[in-house]
């Protein structure tokens, strides 16, 4: 994706624009009515992807980052507008696989996380946020063949690539690209972002204003 997408300048408009904490959601029923689109982030604990969401928005504290995984314990909803793409809800969802927290719960809000991501019927795409350190593991894949089975149209986000040397951030995307080739409901395109150095920031903005633009 370059300057030349034509989403480019419309999805810098809708995260320049203003972008509302609306409420956390434990359970299902606390959920906002599903009277607009959905696109919501998902990822392994500590994948980066508060802070990736506050690269996109463009404002610090937003989205709360930590350096302990499991943090983010319930559904955050926010709420953005745009005269081209009308309002949406964003949604940061509990980190998946090793939690700093008591089984039970972590197991609960696992729990709510996969019911979210199998029935929400405003849900237009999820990113799936994958470290670029690390790849895809087995709890990623677990998530992946849930979202092929749902039938939830999902696209990976390559996290933290300012981290790894060049060569080792290349195989990555390749095995990542080959792993995606085989998933029904994924979207062939990877985003490779880095949260500290702003690359992929555009690209991943111009996506979610694609994606909701064109239902």
């Amino acid at each position: 994706m370059t300057d030349d997408d034509p989403y480019t300048e419309t999805g810098r408009l809708l995260f320049a624009r203003e972008v509302d904490f609306v409420l956390g959601a434990a359970q299902l029923s606390q959920l906002p009515e599903a009277d607009r689109p959905e696109l919501c982030f998902a990822g392994r604990s500590n994948a980066g992807k508060s802070s990736l969401i506050n690269a996109l928005t463009g404002r610090r504290d937003l989205a709360r980052t930590s350096n302990t995984p499991g943090r983010t314990q319930q559904l955050n909803y926010f709420s953005m507008a745009h005269p081209e793409t009308g309002p949406l809800y964003m949604v940061d969802l509990p980190g998946y696989g090793f939690a700093k927290a008591p089984v039970a719960e972590v197991e609960r809000w696992q729990g709510v996380l996969k019911s979210y991501l199998k029935g929400r019927a405003t849900l237009r795409r999820a990113y799936v946020l994958i470290d670029s350190r690390h790849g895809i593991k087995s709890v990623d894949a677990d998530i992946l063949k849930m979202l092929d089975i749902a039938a939830v149209s999902y696209q990976i986000v390559l996290t933290k690539a300012d981290k790894p040397k060049d060569a080792a951030l290349r195989a990555t995307i390749e095995a990542t690209r080959e792993a995606i080739t085989k998933r029904p409901a994924a979207f062939p395109d990877l985003i490779v972002t880095s949260s500290e150095t702003g690359t992929g920031i555009p690209d991943l903005r111009a996506a979610i204003a694609r994606v909701i633009m064109e239902g």
